[in-house]
Order: structure tokens, then C-alpha cells, then sequence
């Protein structure tokens, strides 16, 4: 039996067998959970969602498909949702793409335009590249239960088929052997399959993207090993040296505050193998809550990011009704050189100044101590894209706070030369003992001023620094938005360029 409720302005599926119509108690604790529900982050009508899949742009419209179990709140037979953007900001849910099979349930991968029509299913087909989940093989301990398969769309991923010689490449008996990203790499005109492999990344090489074959392997000895690798990513960058290649890796557990959490590499790759010089760890963010991003195909040179807003030590446990989880907002990656290092960069994707509107304007505020800015949130209802610059690179916190005595505090600890995130006492921190409470990143440049960008969204923050050098996503869960704000800083300092949007 299926009833329907009415929760806010959406429109949530319930299922199950319990009365035709919710109780009054139902509704309340249903409606309370919903103050979790971010505005301008995509999360799904209802079920469970965790890493984003497909991403593909595609005539005007940005795609993204996602890990989805439709029938409950948590993680558990993998679908592929999708929704659909025009100004990746604003996004509209469509029917499920990809439904489990006899070859297993739908894990991760990635989608690209056959613009030559390579696979045969028509020009600018819409090829989806994905894992198959066997539960049943896994059963039987062989290693064999993820294998690689295909689906195309010649209607703009409305209706999908899977291709009826899947898999395409079978297991040669790795157990964790998933996550395909594929590209085409023109040099060599062929796509390139990226593919987590235990804790490596393998590259496979195909003409027709039915036909695989192996060129090499990348990760012994080199990046962070805590746990397994998965959902990678590999992206070409010009700079002023000429190219450069980025591989990204998620990794979970093992990230820098524990739990999931996805590296970086800057090297080199030549068609067939992938080589850097880089011997240090490096993360593309620092937070707990930034896991599983992949970029957009499709995009030219723009390297669109979304990843998603969780830690698999707690996903299955945060505090929601009859969804669960959120995406980040897209991110612009880019490379910076910061002395004989390249940094991967991130910032929010300058499509949200598109439907931002100032609210408070630009001002320069001399902090001898804490300075009251509360003006500037206390309408906004959590949904605000606030930045600042501080003259001189000295310690400094802000404090986000309610009524209730909520508090949620970042800053700059300038004697760990770290950032920080304290959500120790934001609302509801205690549904975990994994859920971290301050995470930190490292300050990862020497300029003189630190510049701040934070965007706040009813249950989440994402804090840019020093131009996206120094990025951390974290959760939170309060009952009632931000009315205080209050910036301190622990020396004399000048707060230059504060200003705040508010999100439409």
C-alpha cells in the first residue's frame, strides 16, 4: 500500500504497511526531520542516495544520475537515480535510470556522448559505463561479483537499454573491481577507462566501448591506503607548463579526519599510463562530508565536481525522514601552483551568483576583538553565501548561533596553521560516536591575507579558503536556523570585502 503525504512544499513517498493516513505524531516527527532537507543542495524525493553517477552534459541540460535505493532511507539495493539541472543549481528529479538485473544491482560509473557513434547505437548516443553488483556471486567468495557493463539512451536518458552483450569486461577475480570513469583521449583516439581496483586504479583502453583492454596500473606504494579506493577520476588541466593530469581518488576509511574522503595526484599521463612525482597525500577536500566526486563530462575545459555530502561512518544514521543525504554544491575545480607544488583548487561554481542575490553589502569592519555581524543572517533561514577578507593571516573564529543555543564555530588556528570546523554543538551531534565533531585542514599557502567563502544551507556548511586551496564540507543538524553571527579574531585585525547573498 502507497500513501502520500504532503511535507512542505514536496511531495514524499511513503510506503509501507502501516494506517491509510498518517497519524498527527507521524506527521510531526516526518515534518521536523524535513527542517534537515537542504534548499539549493539536490537530495532525493525520497529513499536513499550516496555517490553521484553519470554526470553528462548534454543540450543545454546538466545530468546527473546517483546511487539510489528508492524503497528505503538507507544504503541497500543500488539503483541509478537522476535528476536534471539547466543552471546546476536548481535540480528536477526524473524517473530511475538504471534498475537492478540478472547481472546484479547498479553500482557507480559514468556516462559520455558517442558523438562518432564508436558503439554503434546511433551518433550522440547517451552511453552509460557501470558496475554490475552480483550479491549472489559475492556469496560464493569467488571475487568475481563486479563486472563492467553498458546502457545507452537515444532520448536524452529518458529510457535507457542495456546492452545485451554485458558485461563488457568481466572480473579476472578482483574483489573490489568498480567505478568505471570513462573519456576519450584524443591523442590517442580511444576512450580510457578508469577503474578502481582494490587499492589501485587500473586503466583499460576501447574503441567501441564494448571491447576493453588492460595498459596499466597505478597506486603501489604512493597517495593514502586506509582503506579502499574507489570512484576515481582523471581530468586534464593546461597550465603555464604545459598539460597536466589530475587523478582522483575517493578512499574510504582512511581520509584525513577519518572516514571517507578522496585524494589527489598531479602527474602525467600519456594515453596508457598514468605517472606523477608527487610523494606527499593531498585531498581535494578536508571535511567529513565531501565523498565519491566525479566531474561532468561533456563540459569542454570546465572541470564540474559534485560529490556526495556524507561520511560512511555515519551515512546509515543522520538524523532524516523518508530520504537521506544530500549532494555538495558543484564545484570548479582548477590547478594553482603554491611553490613547487600544484594544489587542485575548488570553488563553488559561479552559476550560483547567477541566483544569488546580495543582501549584505561589502564592508570593511576594523576586529579588535568579536564583531556582532547578526544583521546580516538573522532573516536568511540558513540559506546564505557569505565571504570575508582578513588582512593579515592571524587566528580567527566565526560563530553561527540560534535561539536555542545552537552554536556551530569555524575559523584559523594560526599556531597549528589549521582550519577548522566545530560542530560539536550544532543541534544534534550525539546520533553517532563516528560523527566527527572538529575536523581541521591545513592552511596550504603563505599569503599574507586569508580570504574566506562560506556557504550555509539548513544542515550543511562548505568553507572554501585561500582561493579553494583549503576546502572542508561538514553536516550539522539543528532545529532552527542561524540568527547570530559574531566574528573574532585573537590580534588586531581588519575584516575586509564582508558580504552575504542570500540563495534563490
Amino acid at each position: 500500500m502507497t500513501n502520500t503525504l504532503t511535507i512542505g512544499l514536496l511531495a514524499l513517498a511513503l510506503v509501507g504497511c502501516g494506517p491509510q493516513h498518517p497519524s498527527t505524531e507521524q506527521n510531526q516527527q516526518i515534518d521536523s526531520l524535513e527542517d534537515y532537507r537542504p534548499a539549493y543542495h539536490f537530495s532525493p524525493k525520497n529513499g536513499w542516495m550516496n555517490d553521484p553517477n553519470g554526470l553528462v552534459y548534454l543540450d543545454g541540460t546538466y545530468h546527473l544520475f546517483f546511487q539510489h535505493n528508492p524503497d528505503s532511507n538507507v544504503w541497500g539495493p543500488m539503483h541509478w537515480g537522476h535528476a536534471t539541472s539547466t543552471d546546476l543549481v536548481h535540480w528536477e528529479e526524473q524517473e530511475i535510470a538504471l534498475f537492478p538485473d540478472s547481472l546484479g544491482t547498479i553500482f557507480s560509473g559514468s556516462a559520455v556522448i558517442d558523438k562518432d557513434n564508436t558503439a554503434g547505437f546511433g551518433a550522440n548516443a547517451l552511453v552509460a559505463i557501470y558496475t554490475n553488483h552480483s550479491h549472489e556471486i559475492e556469496d560464493q567468495k569467488t571475487g568475481l561479483h563486479q563486472t563492467q557493463s553498458i546502457a545507452y539512451s537515444l532520448d536524452q536518458g529518458k529510457t535507457w537499454t542495456k546492452y545485451d552483450g554485458n558485461p563488457v569486461l568481466p572480473n579476472p577475480g578482483i574483489w573490489d573491481f568498480r567505478d568505471p570513469k570513462v573519456m576519450w583521449h584524443t591523442e590517442t583516439k580511444q576512450w580510457i577507462m578508469t577503474l578502481a581496483t582494490k587499492q589501485s586504479i587500473t586503466f583499460y583502453s576501447s574503441k567501441n566501448l564494448k571491447e576493453w583492454t588492460r595498459l596499466s596500473e597505478f597506486g603501489e606504494g604512493i597517495g593514502a591506503h586506509g582503506g579502499v579506493w574507489e570512484c576515481p577520476d582523471l581530468l586534464p588541466f593546461s597550465t603555464a607548463e604545459g598539460e597536466k593530469w589530475v587523478l582522483l581518488v575517493s578512499i574510504n576509511p582512511g581520509g584525513p579526519n577519518t572516514g571517507s574522503a578522496t585524494q589527489y595526484f598531479v602527474g602525467d599521463f600519456d594515453g596508457k599510463t598514468f605517472t606523477t612525482t608527487q610523494k606527499d597525500i593531498r585531498w581535494m577536500d578536508y571535511g567529513p562530508d565531501n565523498y565519491a566526486g566525479v566531474t561532468f563530462s561533456n563540459t569542454g575545459d570546465r572541470k564540474l565536481l559534485i560529490g556526495w555530502m556524507s561520511n560512511w561512518e555515519y551515512a546509515n544514521d543522520v538524523p532524516a525522514s523518508t530520504w537521506r543525504s544530500g549532494n555538495t554544491i558543484v564545484r570548479e575545480l582548477g590547478l594553482a601552483k603554491e611553490g613547487d607544488k600544484w594544489l587542485l583548487t575548488s570553488t563553488p561554481v559561479s552559476e550560483i551568483d547567477k541566483v544569488s542575490e546580495v543582501t549584505t553589502k561589502s564592508k570593511s569592519v576594523e576586529l579588535a576583538n568579536e564583531a556582532d555581524l547578526s544583521d546580516a543572517i538573522v532573516s536568511l533561514q540558513n540559506t546564505f553565501d557569505a565571504s570575508f577578507t582578513l588582512k593579515k593571516a592571524t587566528g580567527f573564529h566565526v560563530t553561527l548561533s540560534n535561539e536555542d543555543g545552537d552554536a556551530l564555530m569555524f575559523g584559523y588556528d594560526v599556531d597549528k596553521q589549521q582550519y577548522f570546523i566545530d560542530r560539536s554543538k550544532a543541534g544534534n551531534a550525539n546520533f553517532s560516536d563516528k560523527f566527527i565533531h572538529r575536523p581541521v585542514a591545513p592552511r596550504l599557502t603563505q599569503n599574507q591575507a586569508l580570504d574566506i567563502r562560506f556557504l550555509v544551507d539548513r544542515n550543511s556548511i562548505e568553507l572554501f579558503a585561500d582561493g579553494g586551496k583549503s576546502n572542508m564540507s561538514a553536516l550539522f543538524f539543528t532545529k532552527k536556523p542561524f540568527t547570530k553571527l559574531q566574528i573574532g579574531a585573537d590580534e588586531a585585525n581588519t575584516l575586509d570585502t564582508f558580504q552575504v547573498k542570500t540563495i534563490r
